[in-house]
């Protein structure tokens, strides 16, 4: 006779129980913060790039 299969969690060890609750960690703190342009690197961007005009919306 054949042995029933076996499943993932039968040769998996069970998981150690849980003493103290520790909440995930977030992954942003990970990332570079982003770079903040000045105030002449933002018109010289702008004044290369015509497409992006800064007027008004509509």
């Amino acid at each position: 006779m054949k042995p029933p299969p076996k499943r993932l969690s039968d040769l998996k060890a069970p998981a150690p129980p849980m003493d103290v609750y520790a909440p995930p960690k977030p992954r942003v703190s990970r990332q570079k913060p982003g770079k903040v342009l000045t105030a002449a690197e933002k018109a010289a961007f702008l004044a290369a790039r015509p497409d992006l005009n800064a007027g008004p919306k509509k």
